[in-house]
């Protein structure tokens, strides 16, 4: 996963993230990832639409955001 999240930072491409938030919910967000660490991710959260960090343990899965064809 840690690849993804370096390609990402790479290519400016977005993810979709599950993650396990601070209360213990399972969140979807789509972000775009600044930076990676051996243990966090830095990332612009579309939803909260500011930087936030979230912590690798803490992401269920991550794949590219694929564009819709119309």
């Amino acid at each position: 996963m840690i690849g993804l999240f370096h390609r990402s930072v790479q290519n400016k491409e977005k993810l979709m993230i599950f993650y396990i938030d601070s209360t213990n919910h399972i969140t979807q967000r789509i972000i775009r990832v600044l930076d990676v660490n051996e243990k966090q991710v830095l990332a612009f959260c579309y939803w909260r639409k500011q930087v936030r960090t979230f912590k690798l343990d803490k992401i269920l899965s991550a794949d590219v955001l694929r564009k819709r064809k119309a």
